[in-house]
């Protein structure tokens, strides 16, 4: 299995995620930055975390305000079954009422002004699109 962490998505990985029906999860599996670095070369002491932070904090209130919520994050401490060459940082699950509100919210004036925070403070990410289904 080949993992690649990237910051946007290919446009081949966009038509089937927008065809997704119904209430999604986005899984994202994030590594941060050490130090966060501006892609306008603005001089800074953020770490990628802290840059990341910024990022969230705007997102959430943009997420929420389109009927979607913050669900879980966590800190990554392990990896108890499988390999994988690097862990992750942090793991966040982020409901959206469906797969168009998060395209909607991404293509706002509020995202695009937060959105340099997000890719100064990542190395790289993995978003996993999940549906609701049930368990066991």
């Amino acid at each position: 299995m080949k993992v690649e962490n990237q910051l946007t998505p290919e446009p081949s990985q966009v038509l089937p995620f927008v065809a997704t029906e119904g209430p999604v999860c986005m899984v994202n599996l994030l590594k941060f930055r050490d130090q966060a670095v501006y892609e306008d070369g603005r001089e800074t002491d953020l770490t990628g975390e802290e840059a990341y932070g910024l990022y969230a904090s705007e997102m959430r209130k943009l997420v929420e305000a389109s009927g979607g919520r913050f669900i879980f994050g966590a800190e990554v401490v392990g990896l108890l079954l499988g390999e994988v060459e690097e862990l992750w940082d942090t793991v966040g699950i982020v409901e959206y009422s469906s797969a168009k509100a998060l395209l909607e919210i991404a293509s706002t004036p509020e995202f695009q002004a937060i959105e340099v925070h997000r890719l100064a403070g990542l190395a790289g990410q993995l978003n996993i699109t999940t549906r609701e289904r049930p368990f066991g």
